[in-house]
């Protein structure tokens, strides 16, 4: 894993994103964020599991049809199966050691 500050590459109302095997984040005072980092290091499992490019369509299809469903991105973000693991277990900083493959499946 890389950890970037790259303040200006980050979508505006969010601290981190993930592209695999980069994590950029808005502000280097979560570099040093545990909960944050692992919130993100789920989600480079999740990407590493799919064979990366199929996670970025599913992760776009998903928002669309959460988006659908919700009619507020903020809610369809929320919803999309790989944030709702990743915000559920992300204070579990010893989650990704028995975390089970494809475990994002029990939150579709």
């Amino acid at each position: 894993m890389f950890l970037i500050v790259a303040k200006y590459l980050i979508p505006k109302g969010y601290r981190g994103m993930t592209l695999f095997p980069f994590v950029l984040v808005k502000y280097d005072f979560d570099k040093g964020n545990k909960v944050f980092v692992n919130h993100e290091k789920i989600h480079l499992r999740q990407q590493l599991e799919m064979l990366v490019f199929p996670f970025y369509i599913w992760y776009v299809l998903e928002f669309f049809i959460r988006l659908i469903q919700y009619k507020n991105k903020d809610l369809a973000y929320r919803n999309i199966s790989f944030e709702r693991e990743a915000y559920t277990k992300e204070t579990d900083l010893n989650y990704l050691k028995k975390r089970s493959f494809f475990r994002f499946l029990h939150y579709l």
